[in-house]
């Protein structure tokens, strides 16, 4: 065997005996599991309505947008899903990606300048983790939602410009960013503020608008947003929302968007029904927050570790790495899928289920898994 496949061998077996091993689980679209894995907070990737608009779409442009924005890819439906993107999250403009992970390349890309100090929560997802790597600026790295400790490090860094970056709902335990002391603190060094507002776009906030809205801060002109369309919204892709300067920006410099090739129009029909849909969504925001507190209750009843959820995501401690895949391929056992976190994955040295509630899920599947959850624990 060549040198670097038997690398590639020996690394695969460490990763095993650390139980790290991961495996791609295909389903049906028959599949008859309850999904509390998934991030379909809100029920719309089978909505009628969203997929009528796809597949209208997908008749009308064909499979996939053919290339990238600036050579054929662009259509009135991105247009119009871009307008109604920052209708929606109150920010001046608003550029779509094919997903949210180059979203969030680009933008912290973007806001890099020379000397630019990047400052980023311990729990950032991975794509704000790589954003900030390959943006080559000095990174600071402060413990989870601690903004005395991002003010300290602006402090040590005076006149230089800098860009906090932060998730709001954090996607590992659910919790949620100080996002109104960070911004205080952001505003006192004349700093940017960096939001992935991925897990609470359409959840939390009013109208579904995110948790920038809901701590007031859509709008400013040193507030930028981004976020994924494959969460509440149910589809596919990124945005990345804020002054009209930055977004003219992305289009003439930003590689992930202008070497990319488009979101296809269907997908983005689908998500633009289900960004309607959400906005008029309270009802179906209530359910979730409803089911989320339900959750939390008889899990603490059973005597297990969880998080306080801001949103639709919330996490259960496990007892280490191995119980954890044990615990979670019981429930899988029994037709109930839950998330599985164990390090290195997770930012600290915990393992944890976490659970997604799916508002779209029959009220007494929801119940029953839960059932399932706390009857597999180790």
């Amino acid at each position: 065997m060549s040198g670097w496949l038997a690398a590639l061998d020996r690394r695969a077996e460490l990763r095993a005996k650390a139980g790290l091993t991961r495996r791609l689980r295909p389903r049906s679209g028959t599949d008859s599991v309850v999904d509390l894995a998934g991030n379909d907070y809100l029920g719309f990737a089978r909505h009628p309505t969203v997929t009528a608009a796809a597949g209208a779409a997908l008749t009308g442009y064909g499979l996939g947008a053919t290339g990238s924005r600036l050579v054929r890819g662009s259509t009135d439906l991105h247009a119009i899903l871009e307008a109604t993107l920052a209708d929606w999250l109150g920010t001046g403009a608003a550029l779509v990606y094919s997903s949210g992970y180059l979203a969030n390349l680009g933008a912290i890309r973007a806001l890099v300048r020379p000397r630019t100090l990047l400052v980023c929560d311990a729990h950032n997802h991975a794509s704000l983790i790589d954003g900030a790597r390959l943006s080559g600026a000095q990174t600071v790295v402060t413990p989870h939602a601690d903004p005395a400790a991002v003010d300290a490090a602006l402090a040590a860094a005076p006149g230089r410009p800098a860009v906090v970056v932060t998730e709001s709902v954090f996607s590992v335990d659910g919790d949620l960013a100080p996002l109104r002391d960070l911004y205080a603190v952001t505003s006192r060094h004349e700093a940017l503020l960096l939001v992935d507002d991925a897990h609470a776009l359409g959840v939390t906030g009013p109208a579904g608008a995110g948790a920038v809205a809901a701590a007031g801060l859509a709008g400013r002109p040193d507030v930028v947003i981004t976020a994924t369309l494959s969460k509440a919204l149910g589809g596919a892709g990124g945005v990345v929302a804020g002054p009209q300067p930055l977004i003219r920006h992305l289009v003439d410099t930003g590689r992930t968007f202008v070497y990319d090739t488009a979101l296809p129009p269907a997908v983005a029909a689908g998500v633009l029904a289900a960004a309607r849909l959400a906005r008029a969504g309270d009802g179906l925001r209530a359910e979730l927050a409803d089911r989320a507190a339900t959750a939390v209750r008889r899990l603490r009843a059973a005597g297990l570790v969880v998080s306080d959820p801001a949103g639709g995501v919330l996490s259960i401690t496990a007892p280490g790495p191995e119980a954890a895949v044990a615990w979670a391929a019981a429930c899988l056992d029994r037709d109930v899928a839950v998330g599985c976190f164990r390090p290195p994955s997770t930012p600290d040295t915990r393992s944890r289920l976490r659970l997604t509630v799916n508002a779209g899920v029959p009220r007494a599947d929801f119940d029953r898994a839960l059932d399932i959850v706390v009857e597999c624990a180790p």
